[in-house]
C-alpha cells in the first residue's frame, strides 16, 4: 500500500489525504508486525534486567540465560514473519535490479515461492520438535519451566510467516498495487 498524498482542487487549494482504510488483511499484517516488536522488547528486558542485576546487586535471575535463548527464538520467527511480507529486507541482486518491471516481477514471484516452500517445510518441522519436546517433558534447569511452549509460539510466528508468505504471492500475481513494496529504481 502507498502512501496517500495530498490532493490539489481545482481552485489551487492543498487538502491533505483522509486516513486510509485498511482491510482485514493489512490489519493481520500489522498486528504480526507489532507482535514482533514486542518480543524484541522482552528479550531487550530480559538482557537488561539480567546484566542489571549481576552487576549492582550481585543476584543471578535464575534460567534467565535459558529464557533468554527461547524468547530469541521467538524474536527470529516472528522476525521473519514480519520481514518476509514487506520484502525490504537488505537484498543484493543486480539480475534484479537491471530487469525491467515485468521480469523484475517474475523473479519476486519466484523468489516468493522458494520462500513460501523453505518456510512451511521448516514449519512443518519446527512442529516436530514442539510435540517431541512436550512428549519428552524437557524443562529448564534452574525453574524446571517447560520448554515446549516457547517452541510452540515460536511455531505460531513460523505460521503466521507462511500465511503471510501466501499472502505476498497472492498480492504479486493478483494484486501488485496492494503491496507495501517501496518503489525502487533499477540500477543505471
Amino acid at each position: 500500500m502507498t502512501a496517500r498524498r495530498p490532493e490539489i482542487t481545482p481552485d489551487g487549494m492543498v487538502v491533505a489525504p483522509g486516513p486510509s482504510r485498511k482491510n482485514g488483511m493489512d490489519r493481520f499484517i500489522d498486528s504480526i508486525e507489532w507482535i514482533a516488536a514486542f518480543f524484541v522488547g522482552i528479550v531487550a528486558l530480559n538482557t537488561f534486567l539480567a546484566v542489571f542485576m549481576r552487576k549492582f546487586f550481585a543476584v543471578t535471575i535464575p534460567d534467565y540465560y535459558n529464557f533468554g535463548q527461547f524468547l530469541l527464538g521467538i524474536l527470529i520467527f516472528w522476525g521473519i514473519a514480519a520481514t518476509s511480507y514487506r520484502g525490504n529486507h537488505i537484498t543484493v541482486d543486480l539480475v534484479w535490479a537491471n530487469a525491467t518491471p515485468k521480469y523484475q516481477r517474475w523473479i519476486d514471484v519466484f523468489a516468493t515461492l522458494v520462500l513460501l516452500f523453505v518456510v512451511t517445510v521448516q514449519t512443518y518441522t519446527l512442529f516436530d520438535k514442539v510435540i517431541s519436546t512436550r512428549a519428552e517433558g524437557i524443562v529448564t534447569m534452574d525453574l524446571q519451566v517447560p520448554i515446549w511452549p516457547f517452541f510452540l509460539v515460536s511455531w505460531i510466528g513460523d505460521v503466521a510467516a507462511v500465511l503471510l508468505i501466501a499472502v505476498r504471492t497472492w498480492r504479486l500475481v493478483f494484486h501488485s498495487d496492494h503491496l507495501h513494496d517501496p518503489h525502487i529504481k533499477t540500477a543505471e
